[in-house]
């Protein structure tokens, strides 16, 4: 007969040792603010411009979603997106870093929530093409409430980042660009270069909750 104070030792250190996984995977926004030093030389300042694989403004990360930002440094980890900065950036990322620094920018922007309903009328040229896309299936009718988390608030991005990130899921066989999502590279290619252009500017002009936040200069 098994030791009934043995095997409830080893239930009790059993739970306990659950319990460790559980908090060693919590997202801590405190945390990740301490680890954002190497995100803020790029995110942390407003209009700031990446030159690969041209000029435009790198994404506004505050206020997105947790869920997505997590999603999207496991993608540059895995090689899914191939930017060469943000994959070695993601590679030294464990999973507790990213749960972190998701849950820092998520709560950074202190932005009020979007109107559920985009306010006036849709240009017809820019109509065809969010209908052509299926875009409001997956980000929302707003384009700030995605049905999951996973996915990004497009709402207020920057439009010449979003023209860029719309190229790169067209984009085959470099090794240094482009981006591997089954979904978004069936919407994204049958848009023309001009057509991507029209719907990432579009995108831009709408209210979001997105944003830049400005760091202190010396932290």
């Amino acid at each position: 007969m098994k030791n009934p104070v043995r095997s409830m030792i080893a239930l009790l250190a059993l739970l306990g040792a659950m319990g460790l996984s559980l908090s060693a995977s919590a997202q801590d926004a405190k945390a990740g603010e301490k680890k954002a030093a190497m995100c803020i030389g790029c995110h942390g300042i407003p209009d700031y411009k990446a030159s690969f694989p041209e000029v435009y403004r790198v994404p506004k990360i505050a206020g997105q979603n947790a869920k997505y930002i997590i999603s999207a440094l496991n993608q540059y980890k895995k090689g899914d997106r191939k930017h060469p900065t943000m994959r070695g950036i993601a590679a030294s990322l464990s999973d507790q870093d990213m749960a972190d620094l998701a849950a820092f920018y998520s709560t950074e922007a202190k932005a009020d929530p979007v109107p559920a309903a985009l306010a006036g009328a849709v240009p017809a040229d820019v109509a065809e093409l969010l209908k052509k896309g299926n875009c409001a299936s997956c980000h929302g009718a707003n384009f700030s409430t995605p049905i999951d988390p996973s996915y990004p608030k497009l709402a207020g991005q920057h439009g010449d980042y979003l023209y860029i990130a719309l190229r790169e899921y067209q984009t085959d066989k470099n090794a240094l660009v482009g981006r591997n999502n089954a979904i978004m590279m069936g919407m994204a290619r049958p848009f023309s270069p001009a057509e991507a252009k029209t719907l990432a500017a579009y995108f831009a002009t709408l209210p979001g909750e997105l944003a830049t936040v400005p760091q202190a200069r010396w932290r």
